[in-house]
């Protein structure tokens, strides 16, 4: 069944107001009175609804659906700018596997250079992929999208978090294997993970030792080097993994 996000509260009967949703329910999917789909409001309930009228775009709730397809805990993927079109791909497979947030931020070694009105652009545009994915995806919420202009910004904000993990490929070398499966598994249903990712060059040492002084774990993902868009996807796989799919599961 498809699935729509519908900004506000729930409330029926409805109107779709949203021109890209109703260009997709009654002109795309050309759906008709008493066709069912699911709207998710901004409470991440799923409720199953009716069409009413496809001339006037309206519905009406059905029912409360108790479907939950969000991870036990909030995780936040953040990575440095990469090039090209890779944080779309990431967006898109990020918000697929679970992630509540997606952030970029300016690290070190970032090749990609982003101002402030391409940042705006790349974000509206990241957003509207998050939403297609989630709603594909068949989640609860749409992951938060947010682009630092500033690194300072991005550090400033980490005392927010339950738990951080820098994915740092020295600790892949020193053979480490045990820092990510036991930060993970040493959370609590509804804590805040952070996992932070480096660009194509990976984190600079100073960058390394900012992260630690914030209470960061550095781990490695695995002994083989992962691009920048393939790490995130590896993390959100291994917290689905440990947290949802285990014996211990939250």
């Amino acid at each position: 069944m498809q699935q729509y996000f519908i900004k506000g509260n729930p409330q029926s009967p409805l109107v779709v107001t949203d021109k890209d949703t109703a260009k997709h329910m009654f002109s795309v999917m050309r759906l008709k009175e008493g066709d069912q789909v699911t709207l998710v409001f901004d409470d991440g309930v799923k409720r199953l609804a009716r069409v009413l009228d496809p001339n006037q775009q309206s519905l009406e709730i059905v029912e409360e659906l108790a479907d939950n397809t969000e991870l036990p805990v909030q995780v936040t993927i953040a990575s440095g700018f990469p090039k090209g079109d890779k944080l779309e791909f990431i967006t898109q497979k990020a918000t697929e596997l679970g992630a509540s947030a997606i952030w970029a931020f300016p690290a070190d070694w970032s090749v990609a250079k982003w101002d402030g009105k391409k940042l705006g652009k790349k974000s509206e545009k990241l957003e509207k992929i998050a939403q297609g994915a989630a709603e594909q995806s068949k989640r609860n919420l749409i992951p938060e999208v947010r682009l630092f202009d500033k690194k300072a910004a991005f550090l400033a904000v980490l005392a927010d978090f339950d738990r951080i993990i820098v994915a740092y490929e020295e600790s892949a070398k020193e053979g480490e294997s045990a820092a990510l499966v036991e930060a993970v598994r040493g959370l609590d249903k509804g804590d805040k993970l952070l996992f932070i990712f480096g660009p194509e060059g990976g984190l600079s040492p100073d960058e390394i030792d900012a992260f630690g002084q914030a209470g960061a774990v550095s781990a490695g993902l695995g002994p083989r080097i992962l691009r920048a868009e393939t790490a995130p996807l590896y993390a959100l796989t291994a917290v689905s993994v440990l947290l949802e799919l285990s014996k211990d599961s939250l």
